[in-house]
């Protein structure tokens, strides 16, 4: 079986990048989605957050349990090891790694972005956390951690989640985000209609190509499955906030677990 980013960069090779096209954009015959399957989704088991920040940490706990991977309780155990209520992707992806989960990490930009100080999602933390995360992504080779400054799009993600090699975590603006969710979400999520930018993690793990949806995990939605149009999800996934960050999981290269419960318990 070829390793996720095998298969991704097969992936953008079929797609190419045609003259006259961005990075990431599809050709038309590449937009059909060339798959005998045309629908497929991950039973994902679903986990509700407990707090408005630890949506990430819910999308970790939703992947671990979809591996097998059942040495952590809930998400306090990941609170523990993350040691910081203000959750990057990158934050995420030195989760996932503690538990040898093999995946990639696409993102438009490598470290923290200055230039969301402006946005009311981000101005109360971004000074404390630039040099933290600028930090994490540095030491990310080192750590075993590779990160693709690329960006991908809604039909790359399909493809892959079509040919049932991987789920994925993916940074969305919730305001964004339009699906049934909406009408159920826990108080402490609830949106105003004047919402500015609202980061916020999901999981992806299904697509269905002739109705153009996907299937995803909402750790906010009290429902345990959710489905978003391609277009309302990229329009999610691009907005400025974002950095278009996903991490693409493997469903076939777990390698083991680095984290068990003495070190959990050690930890408390």
């Amino acid at each position: 079986m070829w390793p996720l980013c095998v298969i991704s960069e097969k992936l953008f090779k079929m797609a190419g990048d045609d003259a006259g096209q961005g990075p990431g954009s599809p050709s038309a015959d590449y937009a059909q989605i060339p798959l005998a399957r045309r629908s497929y989704y991950v039973d994902v088991p679903h986990v509700q957050q407990a707090f408005t920040w630890d949506c990430g940490l819910a999308c970790v706990l939703m992947v671990l349990r979809t591996l097998g991977i059942h040495c952590c309780d809930g998400i306090a155990d990941l609170e523990r090891l993350c040691r910081t209520t203000s959750i990057w992707t990158v934050d995420l992806a030195y989760l996932l790694n503690k538990f040898s989960v093999s995946f990639s990490f696409f993102t438009v930009t490598l470290g923290a972005n200055p230039q969301y100080s402006a946005e009311s999602f981000y101005r109360e933390q971004l000074q404390e956390d630039i040099d933290r995360v600028d930090e994490l992504f540095g030491k990310a080779l080192e750590a075993g951690i590779s990160i693709q400054c690329r960006s991908i799009s809604a039909y790359d993600i399909a493809f892959l989640l079509l040919s049932g090699h991987c789920i994925a975590i993916a940074l969305v603006d919730k305001s964004k985000l339009n699906s049934s969710w909406m009408n159920d979400v826990h108080d402490v999520q609830q949106l105003s209609e004047d919402s500015d930018y609202m980061g916020h993690y999901v999981i992806i793990c299904g697509y269905d190509a002739d109705d153009c949806e996907f299937e995803i995990r909402d750790p906010a939605s009290s429902r345990k499955r959710e489905r978003v149009t391609m277009k309302s999800l990229d329009e999610a996934r691009k907005s400025f906030g974002t950095d278009e960050d996903i991490l693409l999981v493997s469903l076939t290269g777990k390698s083991g677990m680095k984290v068990t419960r003495k070190f959990l318990a050690g930890s408390m």
